[in-house]
């Protein structure tokens, strides 16, 4: 029964973007994304694809969660550029890195628009409020996008900053990938603290960004919201940006009003997500390195979990109707005809774009989670990325055994830990903010 429960609560979190929709919405929603998913594969030559594996344990098609039934695999290799010459140096790798992005951004994530219109952040409101015992100041804030190219659509990123009042000095900011859940429905379990206090008790302050607000998690929304925008409502082109590329352009737009603000440290601004958002915050280090540090829960397939490894997630789920819009259109094509050991690069070349700045990679116990996160192809892509960690003179991750649920690998700038929950990264909060206090000093 526990396990049914864990199912229903994950898959909750995962599909919370239409759960405010009326079923006739939803059904459009299927219908247009469905449509722009076969555009697609025409666009590609596919005639079909592979199905992927069930997250549900208890189907016949479940995904693999044994490991003496992982198949071996060849991970492409990181310090090594193209040419097969080796790097060996810090700028080197500061060239490998282009390499690297390049071939996501024509892989996997898209590219960024050469001509993304500008954004205006406007103050909704402003309050003076109390959380917990801690005096803070409450911004609602809405990043209007010009749309002065394309007036048939209109673009709104929706972010709340709450701000610590007792102090004088410029506060670090954990800028948060938030979920809109609708009235009522509250995943994350309770705390002794909450993690907005627990910031708070460090004078930090913390902002809730909507990544919805501008770009929606479905296919049906592609031509609309800022990938809309861009396009002047039409199709993408192969290599376009999908939701997660374009989740974490908001959060840099985000980044620009700190950089603006008397009262925030832009030079101290952590980026947090779960789940999806847990993917988008690893893309956003990877992409913008004015984020000082990350905090990346339960990414998983798509983010910092070996693709290449046959448990849990798998590609062919992510090119799928419900999940192909958080990539470029050419990564569907790795759930057929090609298959993932096709791909250029796999997680752990993600997490090296973020070197050497500080990464926490968090994942649930997968006896509460689940293995559909695979919690060791996380542990696994971080220690294939801490080689670009170590050409910096920084420790990465202290071992190469996979820890037990409740070890902090803590010593170096890449660290990883399996808390004792499931879906959720409220038990790590305490790990993680002793984890960034040296580098918020």
């Amino acid at each position: 029964m526990k396990q049914l429960f864990v199912i229903i609560v994950f898959f909750s979190c995962v599909t919370q973007s239409i759960a405010q929709f009326s079923q006739e919405e939803r059904d459009s929603i299927y219908r247009l994304s469905t449509q722009d998913h076969q555009l697609m594969l025409k666009e590609l030559g596919i005639e079909s694809l592979r199905h992927g594996p069930s997250g549900n344990p208890n189907d016949p098609n479940a995904a693999n969660s044994d490991e003496s039934k992982v198949v071996d695999y060849n991970l492409p290799e990181l310090l090594v550029f193209k040419d097969g010459s080796k790097v060996t140096s810090v700028s080197e790798w500061e060239k490998r890195r282009q390499e690297i992005k390049e071939d996501f951004n024509a892989e996997v994530y898209g590219r960024f628009p050469k001509n993304i219109p500008a954004v205006n952040w406007k103050v909704v409101s402003r309050k003076d409020s109390i959380i917990g015992e801690y005096p803070v100041q409450v911004e609602e804030l809405l990043g209007v996008v010009d749309n002065s190219a394309y007036p048939k659509i209109d673009v709104e990123i929706e972010m709340t900053l709450t701000l610590p009042k007792n102090t004088d000095k410029k506060v670090p900011v954990i800028l948060k990938f938030d979920w809109n859940f609708p009235a009522g429905f509250f995943p994350e379990p309770e705390q002794e603290k909450p993690w907005q206090e627990q910031l708070l008790a460090q004078n930090w302050g913390y902002a809730s960004l909507i990544p919805t607000s501008y770009q929606a998690d479905n296919g049906a929304g592609l031509r609309q919201g800022i990938i809309g925008l861009v396009n002047k409502g039409k199709p993408r082109k192969l290599d376009d940006w999908g939701a997660l590329k374009a989740w974490a352009w908001g959060a840099g737009r985000a980044l620009d009003y700190f950089e603006n603000y008397s009262k925030v440290d832009s030079k101290k601004v952590a980026i947090e997500g779960l789940s999806r958002y847990g993917k988008a915050a690893m893309v956003t280090m990877a992409y913008d390195d004015r984020f000082a540090v990350g905090f990346i829960g339960s990414a998983g397939a798509g983010g910092t979990k070996i693709l290449r490894r046959n448990f849990g997630e798998q590609v062919e789920n992510l090119v799928s109707t419900s999940q192909y819009h958080w990539f470029a259109p050419n990564f569907i094509k790795y759930g057929g005809p090609l298959e993932t050991k096709d791909l250029p690069l796999d997680a752990h070349h993600l997490i090296a774009l973020a070197a050497p700045r500080p990464v926490f990679i968090s994942s649930g116990d997968p006896k509460v989670e689940g293995n559909w996160i695979d919690a060791k192809g996380m542990f696994l892509a971080g220690v294939h990325a801490s080689p670009a960690y170590e050409i910096y003179d920084e420790k990465a991750l202290s071992k190469t055994e996979f820890p037990q649920v409740g070890e902090f690998l803590s010593e170096g700038k890449l660290v990883f830990r399996i808390h004792e929950g499931g879906h959720t990264v409220v038990p790590n909060w305490p790990y993680f903010i002793e984890f960034a206090k040296p580098y918020f000093k």
